[in-house]
């Protein structure tokens, strides 16, 4: 199957179980594409370095599209697993479609903190690309402000607070953790984390505002 069609069929899984579940905009449609997007720029500057990735190139793409779509905050995790093997799995191999599910299903900052890094052996790589580029897009204040007030249900200002309180404890600390492995993402992760600190003191003067 060409690449294109394969990916126009995540995207389409993503909606149909975005709807499904009611999955909100912080981790639906638009959050997969910037993944997909992150995952594309990491998955180019390894490929020059690896070329063993050219064959991982539709794991690594599928994953980023479809990471969140077995997501606990939305349902419970192993029938959203089954949901995304059953689905995709007319249109990808079986060892393919494997590596997908190892990759999903272990590549969240709880899980990494609990349990570290998996051993996926020759998907290893493939699995911090994907990983990497779901943390990068951890640095967007806003999304962190839409997740606390559609899914948790804070009006504005608390969910300021508490957009705040989880980039000190939680986003702020990826890099001093070393939680980035590839060369992109070591550089990106610099400036991103610069420019939340600048949007995180915009927000202070926002939340004061009477």
């Amino acid at each position: 199957m060409k690449l294109t069609s394969l990916i126009n069929h995540a995207f389409n899984f993503v909606v149909q179980t975005s709807k499904k579940y009611n999955i909100d905009e912080s981790h639906a449609l638009k959050h997969s594409m910037e993944v997909f997007h992150f995952a594309n720029k990491i998955y180019s500057n390894e490929v020059v370095k690896n070329d063993f990735l050219i064959d991982q190139q539709e794991i690594i793409y599928v994953s980023s599209i479809i990471h969140d779509m077995c997501d606990k905050k939305y349902m419970n995790e192993t029938t959203g697993i089954e949901e995304m093997c059953g689905y995709m799995k007319y249109y990808t191999e079986p060892e393919e479609l494997s590596a997908i599910c190892d990759i999903v299903s272990t590549m969240s900052y709880s899980k990494v903190e609990k349990n570290g890094f998996p051993e996926l052996k020759k998907y290893q790589l493939a699995y911090h690309i994907v990983r990497e580029a779901d943390l990068l897009t951890a640095y967007d204040v806003d999304r962190c402000i839409i997740y606390q007030m559609m899914h948790e249900n804070y009006n504005y200002k608390e969910s300021l607070q508490k957009m705040m309180e989880l980039f000190e404890t939680r986003v702020l600390q990826y890099v001093n953790k070393g939680l980035f492995v590839t060369d992109f993402s070591k550089q990106e992760s610099k400036m991103l984390h610069i420019k939340a600190l600048k949007d995180i003191q915009y927000i202070k003067r926002l939340k004061n505002i009477d």
